[in-house]
């Protein structure tokens, strides 16, 4: 008798069973226990039901992408809709045109008019002053009336103030000189070049400024500024006695403003003026207004609330041309005191500033250029102090080199404008 062991797999509990067995004749005879091969229908049902529910919901979940897809473009649309119905509100929302908060500033600038006005008036009465005053009275009680109503939309009202404190600002005292006689004429004519130059230093030096000294009294100073480090930077300002030694690249001094072109006193930006034998420009990476009088070697600074600052100069005053986040990115325009350096009075424009690109200003006037080619250019805004008007209908074209131009200013000793255009210097005469 021969006994085998039979080895037997067990699929609920994954062992071996050892199962011994007889051979009678030619069979094999053994004792097997069956129930350890049960097949597990209890727990194959609830698999079963498992696998069911699993598939119904990634149908479900099916249907409703597809339905989602279907809705999507619809949804899109709706988006899309409302989003341009609340770009407005959104614009307001940003620029804070409907807060208590930006009303109750709106007041207070309005309030400082007022008395800035009735001041004025009280020294010096006329028409002017009594109908501004008249207006003003009136803006008052439509911001009381806003609070009443609790409507903040004051975009309008905004605009109101900006153009009745532009005529507050002419109204302050102002020096008698101030009103040029070229107030009652505008530009009427810009000639060619009547000089074209190459810089005195390189052809590399793509942007900086040029000129003479817009004081009346100074001698023939001839200056010239060009900017370094990726040229927006400069530290030193090329002097000249005369304009023959200006065209002949002569008999220069190279006045040194700050020790380099990146300390805090050095010059940012080509938007530089010399009055009174005084250098009037942006300070070194800051918001600043600095002024280094060439002949004391000393430098005062002025905090300046702006961006893109761009001097200029009359007989009498310095000017500061800049944009504001509080003017949307407008120009605004600020008469400088030169020797305590502090502004004076300050006017508001509608003009966006990054829409032109140079401005300068004659006897207070702002006068605006855009871009025609590569070969012109076109004065084409003006915008007057004394009246607080603007003129956006001005055509006056003249001819460049290149496209590129970093400085544009107007000087009052010879009425002629001075261009510094990529790496070239140009004069023009002016017709008004």
């Amino acid at each position: 008798m021969f006994v085998y062991l039979l080895l037997l797999t067990v699929i609920v509990t994954v062992e071996a069973q050892r199962v011994p067995g007889q051979q009678k004749t030619d069979s094999c005879l053994c004792k097997i226990n069956s129930s350890i091969w049960t097949f597990p229908a209890v727990e194959f049902m609830e698999v079963t039901r498992q696998v069911q529910i699993c598939e119904d919901n990634l149908n479900e979940f099916e249907e409703k992408l597809r339905n989602t897809n279907a809705e999507l473009p619809m949804m899109e649309a709706t988006l899309q809709n409302i989003s341009a119905r609340l770009k407005a509100f959104g614009y307001l929302h940003t620029s804070g045109l409907y807060s208590a908060l930006q009303l109750q500033q709106l007041n207070r600038e309005l309030e400082e008019i007022h008395q800035s006005v009735n001041e004025t008036h009280k020294q010096n009465p006329n028409k002017e002053t009594h109908n501004l005053l008249s207006e003003l009275n009136k803006a008052k009680n439509d911001v009381q009336r806003m609070y009443k109503d609790d409507f903040f939309n004051l975009e309008t009202m905004k605009k109101r103030l900006r153009d009745l404190n532009n005529r507050a600002q002419s109204c302050k005292t102002i020096p008698n000189d101030f009103r040029s006689t070229c107030h009652q004429r505008i530009m009427t004519r810009i000639s060619s070049p009547s000089m074209t130059k190459l810089n005195s230093i390189s052809k590399s030096y793509i942007s900086g400024a040029w000129g003479r000294d817009a004081l009346l009294s100074s001698k023939e100073h001839y200056w010239e500024h060009c900017l370094v480090s990726g040229h927006k930077h400069g530290n030193t300002i090329r002097m000249y006695t005369s304009r023959e030694d200006f065209m002949a690249n002569r008999n220069y001094k190279d006045e040194q403003i700050a020790p380099s072109y990146s300390d805090k006193n050095a010059v940012q930006g080509s938007g530089t003026i010399l009055y009174d034998n005084t250098v009037f420009y942006q300070c070194y990476g800051t918001a600043e207004i600095c002024s280094f009088n060439i002949t004391t070697k000393t430098t005062k600074r002025m905090k300046l609330d702006g961006a893109g600052i761009d001097l200029e100069a009359d007989p009498d005053a310095v000017w500061v041309i800049y944009a504001t986040e509080e003017n949307h990115g407008n120009i605004v325009v600020s008469r400088l005191d030169p020797l305590e350096l502090n502004i004076t009075h300050t006017w508001k424009t509608h003009l966006f500033k990054r829409s032109v690109t140079s401005t300068f200003m004659v006897c207070g006037v702002l006068y605006a250029t855009r871009f025609v080619n590569t070969f012109q250019e076109e004065v084409f805004y003006a915008f007057d102090t004394t009246t607080g008007q603007e003129i956006s209908s001005l055509s006056l074209p003249f001819e460049k080199v290149s496209s590129g131009i970093a400085n544009l200013n107007y000087n009052p000793v010879d009425g002629k404008l001075y261009l510094y255009n990529d790496a070239y210097l140009l004069s023009y005469d002016t017709f008004f």
